[in-house]
């Protein structure tokens, strides 16, 4: 993704024509850095939907006003927008996605072909696992992202639209920078992942509770650096490849797509998936390379201590050095960042 660095915040107004419905409504138009938001201009500004950039296809020709959007090339939404500067904005994100993508003759190329010469010349000796750790090992950062940010979509549509306000967000992207200088996002929702759970791309997600039910940020940070270490520890695109199966390894080299209805059953499941344990010492590494206090996410996970005690021990002597994770103001503002 590229950066809007002569922006401070993007916004324009548009008329949006929901999925099966003809009436167009106005609203306003907000670009993120993975998403384009579509705010209710009539009331305080509710998000009424999240379109993923990668995704997002212009209908119109380029040069073209007003120009017309699509959340997918399958989809009967549309986004009419008329203002320049919004056009030009999205266009120059569409075209560094656009770059970025592997192409036909070249990377997808490669791609077809490494899948299909593992097969055929390999194809009798290759366990299945191999054959998920090839496609693990090739696919490309910018695909990761999109099938992340695709799941996303389809977690969203059992549990709600993501938390969002406008101080709320800033607070979650000075977090992000803080914990993940290599990018990705932290998503709240409502309801349900239980606590946490991560997506390909690097994508972490909580549940509002972690935001709202504790007093110190160090417990909402050791909740994010422990989705990393898992991440780390069983890559979340091999874990949706095991699920489901063979074929869509296949599918994912060859074309560098999954069905949806793959990403359908998967999504479902995630929001039902026991937490896997990490190791401690791994665990403890992370907080000391973050500089983050251990000792109040151990509490919050255990309030006796007992089963988390060495993380309790590690603070102050294997991590020796912490910063704090936001300044007060800004965990006010995500305290708050569902509404209350």
């Amino acid at each position: 993704m590229i950066a809007l660095t002569e922006f401070e915040r993007l916004e324009a107004p548009g008329l949006w024509l929901p999925e099966g419905e003809s009436q167009r409504r106005s609203v306003i138009v907000s670009v993120g850095e993975a998403t384009l938001t579509l705010s209710d201009d009539r009331t305080d500004g509710r998000p009424l939907t999240h379109w993923s950039l990668p995704a997002v296809e212009r209908i119109t020709s380029e040069g073209e006003t007003p120009a017309r959007y699509r959340p997918a090339p399958d989809s009967s939404e549309e986004l009419e927008i008329d203002d320049d500067l919004m056009i030009e904005a999205i266009d120059r994100i569409r075209r560094a996605i656009d770059r970025a993508r592997p192409h036909p003759g070249r990377l997808r190329g490669a791609m077809i072909g490494l899948g299909a010469a593992a097969v055929l010349g390999l194809g009798v000796f290759w366990l299945p696992g191999a054959l998920i750790r090839q496609a693990v090992t090739i696919v490309p950062p910018v695909t990761r992202a999109e099938i992340g940010q695709e799941l996303l979509d389809r977690i969203k549509r059992l549990s709600g639209a993501p938390c969002d306000t406008v101080h709320g967000a800033r607070a979650l992207n000075t977090l992000k920078k803080r914990l993940m200088p290599g990018g990705g996002q932290i998503v709240v929702l409502t309801s349900g992942v239980a606590l946490s759970q991560h997506l390909p791309g690097q994508i972490i997600l909580l549940n509002r509770s972690i935001v709202e039910d504790h007093e110190d940020p160090d417990v909402l940070a050791g909740y994010v650096l422990a989705e990393l270490v898992r991440a780390k520890d069983h890559d979340p695109l091999e874990r949706l490849l095991q699920d489901a199966g063979l074929t869509t390894s296949l599918r994912l080299l060859t074309t560098g797509h999954i069905p949806p209805d793959i990403l359908d059953t998967h999504a479902e499941s995630l929001l039902t998936a026991p937490v896997e344990p990490v190791e401690d010492e791994t665990l403890i590494a992370a907080f000391e390379a973050a500089e983050v206090h251990s000792a109040p996410y151990a509490y919050a996970r255990d309030i006796t201590g007992e089963s988390v005690l060495p993380l309790i021990e590690a603070d102050g002597v294997q991590i020796e050095t912490t910063r704090p994770v936001l300044s007060d103001g800004d965990w006010v503002a995500l305290q708050g960042v569902c509404g209350g």
